[in-house]
């Protein structure tokens, strides 16, 4: 039996690393703009600064002599967050439009242009 193994087509994200977002869900929901670290278009998933806290213990090394816990911000789903507009002070869903040859992400309310 052959399966195929293809890789899943990447998703279109509405958020890119650098964003300031706000999330919307969860023990982290709050109105705070927080940075975008890291964003995975083909699991759907961003790594947002400050959220989604772990502790992952480390060995002793060269590096870390002293060993222990760190607390890493770990992936959650984009979908969990909304672009910060400083128009409105709050989170906003954005649309694509088309400017010239570009496409631009815009605030669905406040009209902000977000590239």
């Amino acid at each position: 039996m052959l399966i195929n193994k293809t890789k899943p087509a990447k998703k279109p994200m509405h958020v890119r690393k650098g964003d300031k977002v706000i999330v919307t869900t969860g023990q982290y929901k709050s109105n705070e703009p927080r940075e975008v670290l890291k964003v995975d278009a083909e699991t759907g998933k961003i790594i947002v600064q400050g959220v989604n806290l772990r502790w992952k213990h480390q060995k002793r090394s060269q590096q870390n002599p002293k060993g222990g816990r760190v607390q890493l911000e770990q992936p959650m789903p984009a979908s969990k967050v909304l672009l910060f507009s400083e128009k409105l002070g709050k989170g906003t869903r954005t649309k694509i439009q088309v400017v010239g040859d570009k496409k631009v992400r815009v605030g669905v309310k406040c009209g902000t242009k977000f590239d």
